[in-house]
């Protein structure tokens, strides 16, 4: 969803610096936008504005205080790591340890690269970290800590204690990221913070294994699968599948050149910058629709994964089909910490739908916008695709472009907000390879089953004269409906919301009358964090009402086609946002939940459910038929 107004950013930032540093400590007058452009990247947190902070030790830390991590040795690519906090002689409130990855906290390091830093508003004083800190927790999550609990002596006389201190134990969820880390103590909270201590550098046990594998369909045939994992690895790795065939990778990665910026630097250019590794793609041909078959990926030299099994989609022009769908789902913390973003329900979210795919029933997943919300923080999407990895690896997942993936001032896209932090598309496209046409044109259909899915970038020019509204309408008008007698037409941004959104009304004007013209049955749009279906409608006039069946299901008929139903289903993991008092008569349906929709397709009905991913009850269902 887009950020909040500049205008009412800055103004937060402005009295928050007023209250905690007093007008001396404001950033310098040219520079002062600065933050509220970094916090259109990230949303309002003092954490998340980490780096705007000079870095000073602390005066009077003591001579006792220590971070110590468990393991001591390399890490394996996913672990809980246990860091310990001792020595400290008057324990804070304020008190908190960073994971840094990698580890160049140290201002003879940051040096060499000054220049970046202006945005800070002082090039005396360099930023707090030269990379942003992936996650961090207050050390008062242990408890004990205030209190001085976990007491130990430093300083004996005549058998009596002198000089005791106080300690702490917290655990961070750790993956691969290929990258030493190291954690640092901090006293001052997230808004004046200085160094007390930092841990010794600690590496991973391989950081060139292959990792975070996930599926996607090349085609309409059911007969090829697209592989993509991660790597530190340059070098072509393999994947081995179907009774000994194996196919070569390709390689390819990005670096800081490929990002975007502005007169002030994007966190993706910048502090954000977070080294992606090598990215490997594989496709696995001579396979069999709607089959169970197995792979492994990786090398000799490297290491390879674990044997996993996995489904092909049906070949379009079958009968049926399964899927599951959402949009805005991103990633959070398996740990206390906070991050650059979180998004709370991505968690509970995926969790449903492994258990829904580890049935062996659903043939594909679709994605439809704001994928890792990393907006320029790199290392997160590393996070996300640990993350999907229980699903991804197993049924294709395919994706449409958000506005977090994409958008950026001058950059061509449409809205030129700075939502993607100065990724531009490039990790995304990079990491989720789709059937486009070319990069930067991230629009594409495929036939699954029963099914043609259209599937646009509302981030790029829809307008009538541009290529993709000639790419839509063409593919479209071709769709065979004797073949495929379901058409869904998917992009992040909706055309019709309850919630406040100002819908982009120059978009419906282009692109809604060819749902109507093509008969599009279902529109499905994510950018609105809820679930919200309508009526089947067309220029904000209900078209058709659906009827309640024997079950009190409510049926829409297409068998004499009115308009497509459109649902929102933004509900996947970013913060619900709350519906508006006195909707339109058009919105039927309106529920603030995190979940996702399961939809069942054949040549006559297409059953649609919203499940709630922490109850797993169903919220709401409809069906279509025609005869």
């Amino acid at each position: 969803m887009e950020p909040p107004k500049f205008s009412v950013l800055f103004l937060l930032l402005f009295t928050s610096a007023i209250l905690v540093f007093g007008v001396s400590s404001l950033l310098h007058k040219a520079l002062e936008n600065s933050t509220t452009e970094f916090g259109n990247h990230t949303a309002l947190s003092d954490f998340r504005l980490l780096n705007r902070r000079s870095l000073i030790t602390c005066p009077n830390s003591g001579p006792y205080v220590r971070v110590k991590v468990s393991p001591i040795s390399e890490l394996s690519d996913e672990q809980y790591v246990t860091v310990s906090i001792s020595g400290v002689l008057n324990p804070s409130g304020s008190d908190w340890v960073a994971m840094i990855s990698p580890s160049h906290s140290d201002v003879s390091v940051c040096a060499q690269n000054a220049i970046l830093y202006l945005q800070t508003g002082d090039i005396s004083l360099l930023p707090l970290l030269c990379h942003y800190p992936v996650k961090a927790q207050y050390v008062s999550n242990d408890l004990d800590y205030i209190s001085c609990k976990k007491k130990e002596c430093m300083v004996y006389h005549k058998g009596r204690c002198l000089m005791a201190t106080c300690g702490a134990t917290l655990t961070f969820h750790v993956i691969n990221i290929r990258t030493e880390i190291e954690f640092v103590l901090f006293r001052g909270g997230f808004l004046t913070p200085c160094i007390l201590t930092r841990s010794r550098p600690i590496n991973f046990k391989n950081p060139n294994q292959p990792l975070y594998g996930h599926l996607s369909s090349v085609d309409s045939t059911g007969t090829m699968m697209r592989l993509t994992w991660v790597s530190g690895d340059k070098n072509p790795q393999q994947v081995q599948y179907r009774d000994g065939k194996s196919q070569a990778s390709q390689v390819t990665t990005f670096t800081q050149n490929d990002m975007c910026s502005s007169v002030l630097p994007s966190p993706a250019k910048d502090f954000g910058w977070h080294d992606p590794g090598y990215i490997h793609s594989v496709v696995m041909t001579g396979l069999t629709p709607s089959t169970q078959f197995s792979y492994s990926y990786g090398s000799d030299s490297v290491g390879w994964s674990n044997r996993i099994n996995f489904r092909t989609p049906p070949a379009g022009g079958l009968k049926e089909l399964k899927f599951l769908a959402f949009g805005d789902m991103g990633k959070a913390p398996r740990d206390a910490s906070c991050e650059h973003f979180i998004q709370p329900g991505s968690l509970s979210v995926m969790e449903a739908m492994a258990s829904e795919v580890s049935t062996g029933s659903i043939d594909s997943i679709f994605h439809i916008g704001d994928i890792s919300y990393a907006t320029g923080f790199l290392v997160e999407w590393d996070y996300f695709l640990h993350l999907i990895s229980p699903i991804a690896s197993k049924v294709s997942y395919m994706t449409a472009i958000g506005n977090h993936e994409r958008d950026y001032v001058n950059t061509g896209s449409v809205y030129p907000t700075p939502d993607s932090g100065g990724e531009c598309g490039v990790p995304y496209e990079t990491y989720f390879p789709m059937p486009t046409q070319a990069k930067d044109k991230p629009w594409y259909s495929i036939e699954l089953g029963s099914v043609h899915f259209t599937i646009i970038s509302t981030e790029h020019d829809w307008s009538q004269d541009s290529e993709q509204y000639q790419w839509m309408s063409k593919d479209m008008a071709s769709v065979d409906r004797s073949r495929t007698q379901w058409l869904i037409f998917a992009g992040h941004r909706p055309m019709y919301s309850s919630s406040g959104l100002v819908v982009d009304s120059k978009f419906v004007k282009a692109v809604e009358p060819l749902l109507l013209a093509y008969k599009v049955d279902l529109a499905l749009f994510g950018h609105v964090h809820n679930y919200e279906r309508t009526c089947a409608i067309y220029q904000k006039q209900c078209e058709q009402i659906p009827i309640k069946d024997g079950n009190g299901v409510d049926t829409y008929n297409n068998t004499n086609y009115a308009a497509p139903v459109h649902v929102t289903i933004g509900m996947a993991g970013f913060t619900l946002k709350s519906f508006l008092p006195g909707a339109a008569s058009w919105s039927l349906v309106r529920i603030k939940e995190f979940g996702y929709v399961k939809v069942q397709t054949t040549t006559t009905q297409l059953s649609f459910e919203f499940v709630n991913a922490n109850t797993r009850k169903l919220e709401d269902r409809f069906i279509i038929i025609k005869s």
